[in-house]
């Protein structure tokens, strides 16, 4: 048993939290006293949780980050499509960036705001990058499918075929009435196939493990095979090549300026071509986010010279 001074009630230890700097290991109020304590402090101090949250993470006050949301029209800088909700910082300096939606703000954590993923993660989803190059040689084709991996199976291990299959099945272990169990129209030795074609690493960031199916949602097709990070930061990014080349100028800071609005002060900018983001109704910003998408997506084809090794991404 223990008692509480804030209560003045002798409770059951199990009532008290942990706290290694007392001697007895326990904190000095019960849990109820104790919640109910700290309630009323940030209250005091900070205006509620929410400001004393932001305050000791980001040296912000819940007035400074409304101030900063409405800047930005209330909108994501990233993708233009949800609500800005989630505080941005550089997790190197600790830097406040702005406010973004959730998904935005973890698929850049999954990058580890690094702009070369970023940059290979959007040629990736276009075809551009060096793993078209791969596949094609391989394969014969940059479309992945199970019937190419076969072929790929039995030109580099004749007359392996079906032994290959069932070690790679019994290996993973996935069978489904005796027989193997097909996703993404793939087995496991089509996908154990695929990684050594990678030769075991992410076919974006190249330095981690391929431990992933990467697949379109809307046609189902097979990319590659991705590292963790790069597979979820793809989905959080919407799997969106205009979002991703937008966060590589947002990490590098080139993204958000600060220019003139007209009237002796300054205001934020964030989309190709300019609009004031204060000015944009709510529900408004579909046609600025395709403008910006069209953009960059002209931006990135006059880079077309870097790709000419690679071609168009036609069937061979």
């Amino acid at each position: 048993m223990k008692y509480c001074p804030q209560c003045e009630q002798t409770k059951k230890i199990e009532e008290f939290g942990k706290n290694r700097a007392r001697s007895t290991g326990l904190a000095n109020y019960c849990r109820s006293c104790h919640n109910r304590v700290s309630s009323e402090a940030k209250q005091r101090l900070y205006g509620g949780q929410r400001s004393y949250l932001l305050k000791t993470r980001y040296g912000l006050t819940g007035a400074q980050v409304d101030e900063l949301t409405a800047r930005q029209g209330g909108i994501c800088v990233l993708c233009l499509r949800d609500p800005a909700a989630h505080v941005d910082h550089d997790h190197y300096t600790g830097v406040v960036r702005h406010i973004l939606c959730f998904p935005c703000n973890g698929g850049l954590g999954q990058f580890d705001d690094n702009p070369r993923r970023l940059y290979e993660a959007a040629d990736y989803l276009e075809e551009r990058t060096w793993y078209v190059r791969l596949l094609r040689l391989e394969l014969g084709t940059s479309r992945i499918s199970s019937s190419a991996l076969r072929a790929w199976r039995e030109e580099t291990y004749p007359g392996s075929f079906e032994r290959r299959t069932a070690e790679a099945v019994a290996r993973a272990g996935l069978t489904s009435r005796g027989k193997p169990r097909v996703r993404w129209g793939l087995d496991a030795a089509d996908i154990e196939d695929l990684v050594t074609i990678q030769q075991g690493g992410c076919a974006i960031c190249v330095d981690r493990p391929a431990e992933h199916v990467d697949h379109c949602h809307e046609t189902g097709a097979v990319r590659g095979m991705l590292c963790g990070g790069c597979n979820t930061g793809m989905g959080q990014l919407r799997d969106d090549p205009a979002v991703l080349r937008r966060a590589i100028d947002y990490v590098l800071g080139l993204l958000v300026k600060e220019v003139p609005d007209g009237r002796g002060g300054t205001r934020l900018s964030f989309t190709e071509p300019d609009v004031d983001p204060e000015s944009v109704p709510e529900g408004g910003w579909e046609p600025h986010r395709l403008a910006d998408a069209a953009f960059r997506k002209g931006e990135r084809d006059k880079e077309g010279v870097r790709d000419s090794w690679i071609g168009d991404p036609v069937e061979v």
